[in-house]
């Protein structure tokens, strides 16, 4: 008896290909439904209709058609059970060695704008998982196939022989394949039916269902993890949003300073440059070019950026591209590149060059973190708060000239690790202190840094991106040289501070929103 191979695929790519090697070379008979039976009958290989082997006809516009023992009988009996093959004698069930079939295009259904909610559902494969799974369960005797790439495996692995170590290896792999196509297949279905509840609760409505149903493809394995000795990968879409011009494959750490470096260059409309070294700023400014705003950037910290990451929100042309070739950078993020400036870089094999695409497309995601037992999600901090509702409360009114300058720190200072303090003038930082556990501390470091620098902090504004619990930190910035500041307010030496602010002439204004950064 000819052995017998189910196929039914929505992507053809491939197909006829590897059909024709199946029946030609490796000796099988084919069953199929609608379009793929139509295909392969078209390009003159010989098909039955599941339909006729069956003997019950497609039903219900073909929602009922793979549904029958014939087929799941054919798939699940074990070869190593006389009792089961007897039962498929008795019952006509002929066995099926091979499957072929990928799913319905739910996930490109739904991504489509405006997709009504019928033609979304009408795009749930029922019969296509189930074959998968049937097959996949009983894989020690049936290969299942649920993606076109691996038909060349395949038909290596027959040509190995149909009892080989081989196939036995792949049809173990084609099966865990399976169960986690299946897997994403239907959290992508559960994530829809989640945002199009007609009455979630608030949980649901916000993003955060009662059980969460996440699945990424792997899209890169990785070298290493933050450290050598710890293993990774990389999941999900990221080389959806980004495009590798040159250099190095990206590492773990690469892949996190390029993510907080696309999230601060998104505040700014202005031509700007930031520099970014462990996720954090070490030099943020916009001017009325990208070479003037390096400048004022690679300014605020000459030593932070070697090994670090420079973005930029304009095209990177040859003149900026020359300066910053003079120093070692893992990479340099933009928009686009001149010719010029690609090939000034050409000459660095190893420096990363990375094209953001579509303006990155990343606000409406999420941020999860794994904790113990389980993950923390969260929305991402895309405000600044309400620039209108901001409340000036010293005495002295900030000049537009430290409005400004307060805005921009407010904006950088919001990406820096907490406790963030950020010091400005105008549109430049001049010292960056991130991180520390007592605030004043960070002031100090971002004096320390700023005084590095040589850059002078008389007449700048500091900018902290949660409260000043105490006085002492307020008082840091203005023995600096600070003259105004923006934080949150809410603490309750509220008043302490202000006083301290009021008896040395600063201008200070309170947010009433605070971007924590752990």
């Amino acid at each position: 008896m000819a052995k017998l191979a189910l196929l039914s695929v929505s992507d053809k790519s491939g197909l006829v290909e590897f059909a024709t090697a199946l029946v030609r070379t490796h000796g099988y008979s084919l069953l199929s439904t609608g379009g793929t039976a139509k295909l392969l009958a078209e390009r003159g290989l010989p098909v039955t209709e599941v339909s006729q082997h069956t003997g019950f006809p497609e039903i219900m516009e073909g929602r009922v058609k793979t549904l029958h023992p014939k087929i799941h009988g054919g798939l699940l009996a074990r070869r190593d059970k006389p009792d089961q093959l007897a039962q498929a004698r008795q019952n006509a069930i002929e066995l099926i060695d091979l499957v072929v079939v990928n799913l319905y295009p739910f996930e490109q259904t739904v991504a489509k704008p405006g997709v009504p909610f019928e033609e979304a559902i009408e795009n749930i494969d029922i019969g296509g998982p189930s074959m998968l799974r049937s097959a996949a369960k009983n894989h020690e005797s049936v290969t299942v196939v649920c993606d076109a790439s691996d038909y060349g495996a395949v038909l290596a692995a027959f040509a190995a022989g149909e009892t080989s170590a081989e196939l036995q290896a792949l049809r173990r792999q084609l099966a865990l394949k399976v169960f986690q196509r299946t897997a994403t297949y239907d959290a992508a279905i559960a994530r829809y039916l989640e945002a199009q509840a007609a009455e979630p609760d608030l949980a649901a409505l916000s993003g955060f269902p009662a059980t969460l149903s996440r699945s990424w493809k792997k899209a890169q394995a990785l070298r290493y993890g933050e450290n050598p000795h710890q293993q990774a990968a990389l999941y999900g879409t990221f080389h959806d949003h980004y495009a590798q011009l040159q250099g190095k494959e990206l590492s773990y750490n690469n892949i996190l300073d390029i993510t907080a470096a696309t999230y601060l260059i998104g505040e700014f409309e202005r031509p700007t440059v930031a520099i970014l070294k462990h996720t954090n700023p070490c030099g943020v400014a916009s001017a009325d070019s990208l070479t003037e705003a390096w400048a004022k950037a690679y300014a605020t910290d000459q030593q932070a950026p070697f090994g670090g990451i420079i973005i930029v929100n304009q095209t990177l042309d040859g003149a900026l591209a020359r300066t910053i070739a003079e120093i070692f950078t893992e990479v340099i993020i933009a928009p686009r590149f001149s010719d010029e400036a690609l090939a000034i870089f050409a000459q660095k094999k190893n420096l990363r060059l990375m094209t953001a695409k579509g303006g990155i497309g990343a606000d409406a995601l999420q941020e999860i973190r794994s904790v113990v037992g389980g993950v923390l999600v969260q929305d991402r901090d895309r405000t600044l708060g309400n620039v209108r509702e901001f409340k000036v409360v010293t005495k002295r009114e900030p000049t537009p000239a430290e409005w400004a300058a307060m805005l921009f720190g407010w904006k950088v200072g919001k990406h820096v690790k907490s406790n963030s303090i950020v010091y400005c003038r105008g549109e430049q930082t001049l010292g960056v202190g991130a991180g520390q556990m007592a605030r004043v501390d960070s002031s100090r470091i971002a004096v320390w840094k700023a005084g590095e620098a040589k850059l002078d902090l008389r007449g700048s504004i500091v900018a902290s991106e949660a409260l000043f619990p105490f006085a002492d930190g307020l008082i840091a910035a203005a023995d600096a040289g600070a003259v105004a500041a923006i934080q949150p307010g809410g603490s309750v030496r509220d008043a302490e501070v202000i006083a301290a602010a009021d008896a040395r002439g600063m201008a200070m204004v309170f947010t009433g929103s605070r971007h924590f950064r752990h």
